[in-house]
């Protein structure tokens, strides 16, 4: 147990599930996601030096930041994403408070459910806090952002940090990655329930192909923006795509058409969700897995068969990857009277088809960062 009379503050950021709307928030996209009562929380006190002392609930790990030095830790296993929040925080010309951290995250790493956005935001709203900064989400938000890119290396877009930073208890969030313009949407799934399944093939963004896919995208408004008079690929209408698609590559033009259709579905899952009509939300899911797997190309072997094993339950809607992908989980919209069959078969199914054992996870959609003063 953490005795938490020891800290000064508690500071909390979430993990978040995305229902809809995949590797489009970097494309200047409407995404649809929510954030989870899984967390990572940071207990915080100043120390009276110039350093921030980590240490883990869940590691026997202690790492020192010095924090006139914090680009030399980069290569660090556990306290990388810390040290470059810190650097962003500084950067932005806010006051950093030497103080010792303890990190408690209850978002399983590599899950596809945003570990590394709701460590970069509790950890800048912690060091907020303590230095008596204001609490800004959205300009946490974009730090954090900026950590992962500028500091982690991979590029990508607003929405983790956004859906970690700013969610609401009980809402979605149709979010603008263009303009930032969030509305948030209550989560009504009358007699259905989200059910979120790790594959647990561990993957890492950095390493995967994820950098790979922004570039390809990036390519293809390259091509079309003068033509089609866009500044972002979410701009581009499914007209104008049929328009201009052979002016692109093979592989440039699976990964726009991706692009175009994912916005479209989003619309259309605002619609559903707002009608209750969880039965047209499921088929969405199913329509953007068969997107993410075929021309977006970002599923693998093991979600694909998580995702089958869950479209092939009666009491199933829909199922589709959420997260980077290349492992991770899949949300399944699921009749909630059958949820505990419904685990059961596809655990079962998933583990006869690969050898991995799936895990499921219990959480609630939750408020993103929250600070109490101990």
């Amino acid at each position: 147990m953490t005795d938490e009379k020891a800290y000064a503050y508690k500071v909390t950021a979430a993990g978040r599930v995305n229902i809809i709307g995949e590797h489009i928030d970097y494309c200047g996209g409407k995404v649809f996601p929510a954030a989870l009562s899984l967390k990572n929380t940071v207990y915080v006190r100043p120390n009276g030096t110039n350093n921030i002392n980590l240490s883990w609930t869940t590691l026997p790990d202690k790492v020192s930041l010095d924090t006139e030095n914090l680009l030399r830790y980069k290569s660090l296993k556990y306290g990388n994403y810390q040290a470059g929040s810190a650097l962003m925080w500084r950067r932005a010309g806010k006051k950093i408070v030497g103080c010792d951290m303890l990190q408690d995250c209850t978002v399983p790493f590599g899950s596809g459910l945003s570990s590394s956005a709701a460590i970069e935001v509790s950890t800048i709203a912690a060091l907020a806090a303590v230095a008596g900064e204001e609490i800004d989400p959205v300009e946490i938000a974009l730090l954090a952002q900026k950590a992962e890119r500028e500091f982690a290396g991979v590029n990508c877009g607003i929405m983790d940090q956004y859906a970690s930073a700013c969610g609401k208890s009980g809402n979605a969030m149709l979010l603008d990655c263009k303009t930032l313009k969030c509305e948030y949407v209550p989560v009504k799934l009358g007699g259905y329930s989200l059910v979120i399944i790790n594959c647990n093939k561990p993957h890492n963004l950095v390493e995967s192909r994820y950098n790979e896919r922004r570039a390809e995208t990036d390519a293809g408004l390259e091509a079309l923006k003068d033509i089609a008079g866009i500044t972002c690929l979410a701009d581009l209408t499914l007209k104008q795509f049929d328009r201009c698609a052979s002016l692109l590559h093979n592989k440039i033009r699976y990964r726009v058409k991706h692009v175009v259709e994912e916005c479209e579905r989003v619309k259309l899952a605002q619609n559903a969700m707002a009608a209750g009509d969880m039965v047209t939300l499921g088929r969405l899911l199913n329509e953007s897995h068969t997107s993410l797997r075929y021309l977006y190309e970002v599923t693998g072997k093991e979600l694909d068969a998580l995702a089958a094993a869950a479209q092939g339950h009666p009491a199933c809607a829909g199922s589709r990857m959420t997260g980077g992908g290349f492992g991770g989980c899949t949300i399944s919209i699921v009749r909630t009277e059958a949820v505990e069959d419904f685990k059961k078969y596809v655990l079962a199914r998933y583990e006869k088809d690969t050898g991995y054992k799936a895990t499921c996870y219990e959480a609630e959609i939750s408020d993103g960062i929250t600070v109490q003063k101990l």
